[in-house]
């Protein structure tokens, strides 16, 4: 799976396309011309990195006429800072943390987006309009931190009516309340994928004794990497997990060995072709 693809127009879980968001995502740790050199044999043309000086949260928007993708870069070992500290508390419904730090962002990746674009249309205008037969499907995503950043960029998206045609993130920690995630929900869950690997500890903080709530269409692997879709079957494996965030934080746990990226990656590359 060297040559990049993605299957920009549907509107469904496609395997494909959560492999190669799960690569963006992974990229979104590396350095500006490392990004920008790979997404460019993807070709994808249109770069911009863009980056929050007051706290220090980073993204890239990667395009062609086809597809947008904007990923976050996680936490890099620093998780421990988002979730155990006063940043825990909600504002405006949200984990202020996440939240502090998607607003120092989103400004510059809306208009980072709307010059991608060009002239920005509705999709039922670009159906109609000789002179813009198609407008690029945008795509969001990220891994651990990231994965929240990109769950707040799209419920800001959609509140201002700009396009977004899926989330898929990996590793998510809880990001809002119970009341901001039923209303994400009743907009956007079925676009909306949310990638569980195995005993990943950070997909169970912050607890929902704190009035946190998840997002989205669960895609959960087990230790053999099968994917499940049953959230039924996901209820029973978290009571028979419960007590494990004991191990929130050591670092040998298989709580956070299974938060890797690369664990995401073995998963996705596994599923790539169902």
């Amino acid at each position: 799976m060297t040559d990049f693809e993605f299957e920009h127009g549907t509107t469904e879980y496609s395997s494909i396309n959560a492999y190669w968001l799960g690569m963006a995502s992974k990229l979104a740790y590396l350095k500006k011309q490392k990004i920008k050199k790979t997404v460019e044999n993807w070709g994808l043309d249109n770069f911009e990195f863009i980056e929050g000086s007051r706290t220090n949260t980073q993204a890239f928007v990667a395009g062609n006429r086809q597809l947008i993708i904007v990923a976050f870069r996680g936490t890099e070992g620093k998780l421990k800072d988002w979730l155990t500290d006063t940043k825990i508390k909600q504002v405006d419904e949200v984990h202020r943390g996440f939240k502090k730090a998607i607003d120092e962002v989103l400004p510059e990746i809306e208009q980072t987006i709307n010059r991608f674009i060009g002239k920005r249309l509705t999709v039922a205008e670009a159906a109609t309009s000789p002179e813009n037969p198609e407008i690029p499907s945008v795509w969001y995503t990220g891994h651990s931190l990231g994965s929240a950043l990109a769950t707040l960029a799209v419920a800001a998206m959609r509140q201002q009516g700009l396009p977004v045609d899926g989330l898929y993130t990996y590793g998510q920690p809880r990001t809002g309340s119970r009341k901001w995630s039923r209303i994400f929900n009743q907009d956007f869950q079925t676009f909306a994928f949310r990638h569980v690997n195995n005993n990943d500890v950070v997909t169970r903080v912050p607890p929902r004794s704190f009035n946190y709530r998840h997002i989205g269409s669960l895609r959960y692997y087990d230790a053999d990497l099968t994917r499940y879709e049953d959230v039924s079957w996901w209820n029973r494996f978290l009571d028979r997990v419960k007590g494990r965030l004991e191990d929130f934080m050591e670092l040998h746990s298989d709580g956070i060995k299974d938060h890797s990226m690369d664990k995401y990656l073995a998963c996705l590359k596994k599923n790539y072709s169902e």
